[in-house]
């Protein structure tokens, strides 16, 4: 698997490979492992994540409500300071869905940190590639995430190294509200951060996801115009994947 672009988010410290892409405080000098916990809740399906470390602190928190169609969400530290929000566009001509993440509450194009697109609209098995804002234009992405993490296969590669893993998931339900956790293992000096942020992003686009799997095909059959576009798309949603939503 091929990277390349955006050097400058890769910082090299005394022996040690840094991968700072949000922060330099967000690379640590030995392996982590966080867990991350989504959960609905309220009429209106806030969507709520919170990042854990080993000991059960909190790290991250990224709130957002998944009747939002523009799918904005803001990651605060433990002390609710906002560090990075996370908008979703769509190209209405390719149908081609981009994220693009600014440092703190910002939407200007002087503080975009990086754009995740995930690499085929109906594309079944999930990939992001994401792209630093320095080669945001560009064809070949800086980082990619494979797999589900649904699955328990959800890798993010720079070239052909594996930097973080989904290593455990624990889906709950329940009659009141959806909950769902996932541990992941990050390796020394990447930046947990960014990790958490791809993951975030990865899961609102996945197809256990119903409030955003009913609303993405709905997006994508009523901007289809020719009737028999949207009878072929229809059809080939197969009843297994209509089942997991």
């Amino acid at each position: 698997m091929e990277a390349s672009g955006s050097e400058s988010a890769l910082e090299v410290a005394e022996g040690l490979s840094k991968m700072s892409v949000v922060d330099d405080s967000f690379c640590v000098t030995s392996p982590t492992e966080i867990t991350v916990r989504k959960k609905y809740c309220g009429v209106f399906l806030k969507q709520r994540y919170k990042a854990l470390d080993v000991n059960g602190n909190l790290l991250f928190q990224v709130d957002g409500s998944s009747l939002d169609v523009r799918k904005k969400r803001i990651m605060r530290d433990a002390a609710g300071s906002p560090i990075l929000t996370m908008r979703e566009k769509i190209n209405l001509k390719s149908l081609r869905h981009r994220w693009m993440v600014h440092k703190g509450r910002s939407s200007e194009e002087k503080d975009l940190i990086f754009g995740v697109q995930r690499s085929h609209p109906l594309d079944m098995k999930p990939r992001l590639d994401v792209f630093m804002a320095t080669n945001i234009n560009e064809a070949i992405s800086s980082f990619q995430l494979v797999g589900s993490h649904i699955e328990n296969s959800c890798k993010v590669y720079k070239g052909d190294t594996v930097i973080a893993e989904v290593i455990d998931v624990y889906p709950r339900n329940n009659f009141s509200n959806w909950t769902e956790s996932f541990r992941v293992k990050i390796n020394a000096g990447v930046d947990y951060a960014f990790i958490v942020a791809l993951l975030v992003i990865l899961t609102i686009n996945g197809e256990r996801d119903p409030i955003t799997y009913t609303m993405n095909l709905l997006i994508l059959i009523n901007l289809s115009s020719d009737y028999s576009t949207r009878c072929a798309f229809t059809t080939n949603m197969t009843e297994n994947e209509l089942l997991k939503n």
